[in-house]
């Protein structure tokens, strides 16, 4: 049955390259019947525990195919449909052929490419293919990227994506040649047994971590995620940065892992979730502030990782397949919901033109879907009960607390863990009561805003999919446990785990429990409201007599007082023209966070070494007499090198 449905996946997936491209309504049919045959092929093995294991009779590249589908693979697989499937309904109103005549087809073609290509890197068990379906979807997400290419800011962050995902290619590639040629073969499978291969983790952790954009490798994240079409954003920030978990998952548990690999990943882990949500407090560009949010994100998700490692390495205690199974349950719910913020930015910027915070303001008005349904995702990303970003982020906890309790050499980094998994938890909290006030409530600070309109059908419904499905996992996670059970059960066979765990039964119906009272609070008051007839006034104006646009909170100013508790990271720019006169004409103050990393070191690094280039291709000029002088300096150091050797 699974090979069946995969086969029809594939048949689909091929008729959306060839010839759905030309036909939008093809190509969406061709969509959906791959992706659904697809997921249900995923829900099989994860449902019935079993594998899906198949060879191909020809070679390819002089290695035949090898696919291989167990509950790991399967796990990401079922996230890459769901995703996908809802990005592409999205994307037809969004990003169709009468917006953008002139990238609306070809935006189709790369992004049925971007999925099958994801789907063979989640199914390849070989290594030399493994390679080829990675290089195809980084080539993929590159002009999808770039689809609005005749921008600048466009240009620039698909070739800093390009370049980033290139170094992480090499990685890879040294990674799976010097796998093959200690094994003999290009063959992936559990290898634990080997233990010369545990060095070869740590190319796995740079080249899978730049994918995934673990801090400080994220330096190409936040410019792709806000300069792509926010369909391809919401994939790219929901999907393709998990393959790189998916990469780092896989082959944790198939090959063995040096000692202390755990503490670096916890410790990266941490760093990315503080950092992230700092740097996304500190941005004005509402999808530049959702990206730095998949840092903090992934942050959370290499904190469970990292802890089921150091685990491992102690003996396999039972909090470290807790903290593993909030890991991976947070590879969905981050998904969801992130997912779900990059469709209503986009119906904001698609609306508004702008995505500009300080240009909008009070578009809750003209459109209550999207500022409901973004709520409903700032909530969830915020780990706020009822919602499923607090089930995983709960389970990570648990893993902690327990690790903490253990009193072993864990304890004394799992308790500074989880208290900065707290904070993060608030800062994150902070920051979009700051996204949420500032574009969605208040009055209108443009002639954009004023004058936004709701989205359609295909992106309303693209959007109520991803929000039942955070509110399903949210209020019902004993329904999603066995699948996630079985992930944690192929990474590590020790940790086989059928039954429940109380306190996520007992979450689960308090979650019930509070949506119920929830609910009835606001029947409540809207009838106490309706009632004694509902009436609209001002903001409180502080006493002005004609309030402006202008005395509203901006998004600099709503989250300044957080920001300057990382000023010394942030390293914020400020222009400012400081009033002087009694009587002053004017003042101005602007405040710009630069991504630290890339302005400050890579960038610098990078002036440095193509100063060096340009100095020494000088000494490329075509004079053969210059080219005998360079021979005979080589031969006389290598003599003085021949002669200090001899004579010790």
């Amino acid at each position: 049955m699974t090979e069946l449905l995969l086969t029809i996946t594939s048949v689909a997936m091929l008729t959306s390259i060839l010839a759905g491209a030309r036909v939008p309504q093809l190509w969406l049919t061709a969509m959906l019947v791959s992706t659904i045959s697809a997921l249900a092929s995923a829900v099989l093995v994860l449902g019935s525990g079993d594998v899906w294991d198949w060879r191909s009779a020809f070679l390819l590249g002089g290695e035949r195919l090898h696919f291989h589908l167990d509950a790991i693979s399967a796990f990401f697989l079922a996230l890459l449909c769901v995703i996908g499937g809802a990005g592409a309904v999205y994307g037809c109103e969004y990003w169709n052929d009468a917006g953008h005549p002139r990238s609306a087809r070809s935006g189709r073609v790369w992004w049925a490419a971007l999925m099958l290509s994801l789907g063979v890197v989640l199914l390849a068990s070989n290594g030399l293919h493994f390679l080829i379906a990675w290089e195809l979807f980084t080539l993929s997400a590159f002009f999808l990227i770039t689809l609005d290419r005749r921008r600048p800011e466009v240009r620039a962050a698909g070739w800093l994506y390009l370049g980033a995902s290139h170094a992480a290619v090499l990685a890879l590639f040294a990674f799976f040649t010097m796998l093959a040629a200690r094994t003999g073969s290009w063959e992936l499978g559990p290898m634990r047994e080997h233990a010369d291969l545990a060095p070869l983790f740590w190319l796995a952790l740079f080249g899978f971590g730049m994918k995934a954009g673990v801090f400080p490798l994220h330096i190409w994240l936040p410019s792709a995620h806000a300069s792509a079409p926010s369909h391809v954003s919401a994939m790219l920030s929901g999907v393709t940065i998990k393959i790189g978990i998916y990469g780092l998952v896989r082959f944790s548990g198939w090959l063995p892992v040096p000692l202390g690999a755990g503490w670096v990943v916890a410790g990266l882990g941490v760093a990315s979730a503080v950092l992230g949500v700092a740097f996304a407090l500190g941005q004005h560009d509402l999808k530049r502030l959702l990206a730095y949010h998949s840092v903090e994100n992934i942050g959370i998700i290499l904190i469970g990782l990292g802890f089921a490692l150091v685990a491992v390495e102690q003996g396999d205690p039972a909090w470290g397949a807790l903290a593993l199974a909030g890991g991976l349950l947070h590879v969905w719910n981050h998904g969801l919901f992130k997912a779900l913020l990059f469709f209503g930015a986009g119906s904001v910027l698609h609306a508004t033109g702008t995505r500009e915070m300080s240009q909008l303001g009070g578009l809750w008005r003209t459109m209550p879907w999207t500022a409901g349904l973004f709520a409903l995702g700032a909530a969830a990303i915020s780990g706020l009960p009822p919602l499923n970003g607090f089930v995983s982020e709960w389970l990570v906890f648990l893993g902690l607390f327990d690790a903490t309790i253990s009193r072993g050499p864990s304890a004394w980094a799992a308790i500074p863990s989880a208290i900065l998994l707290g904070v993060t938890g608030a800062l994150a909290l902070a920051c979009f009561v700051k996204a949420c006030g500032v574009v969605f409530l208040g009055t209108p600070r443009s002639p954009a805003a004023t004058h936004a309109h709701e989205c359609g059908t295909p992106m309303r419904g693209a959007m109520l999919l991803l929000a039942g499905a955070c509110v399903a996992m949210g209020l019902a996670p004993v329904v999603f446990w066995p699948a996630v059970s079985r992930a944690v059960a192929t990474w590590r066979p020790a940790w086989v785990r059928a039954e429940l765990p109380a306190p996520l039964f007992s979450l689960g119906l308090a979650h019930v429990a509070l949506a119920v009272l929830a609910a009835l609070a606001v029947w409540f008051l809207w009838r106490q409201a309706y009632r004694h007839g509902l009436s609209r006034a001002l903001t409180w104006d502080c006493g002005y007599a004609t309030p402006t646009p202008r005395m509203q909170y901006t998004a600099g100013s709503f989250a300044d007082i957080i920001t300057e508790w990382f000023a010394f990271v942030l390293r914020p720019e400020r222009h400012e023209h400081r009033p002087e006169a009694t009587l002053p004409v004017g003042a101005s103050f602007a405040e710009h966070t630069p991504e630290a990393v890339l302005d400050r070191i890579v960038e610098p690094a990078g002036g440095v070494v193509m100063r060096v280039s340009t100095t020494v291709r000088s000494l490329q000029h075509g004079r053969v007499q210059s080219y005998l002088f360079y021979l005979l300096v080589g031969l006389a150091a290598l003599a003085v090198l021949v002669l200090f050797g001899a004579g010790h």
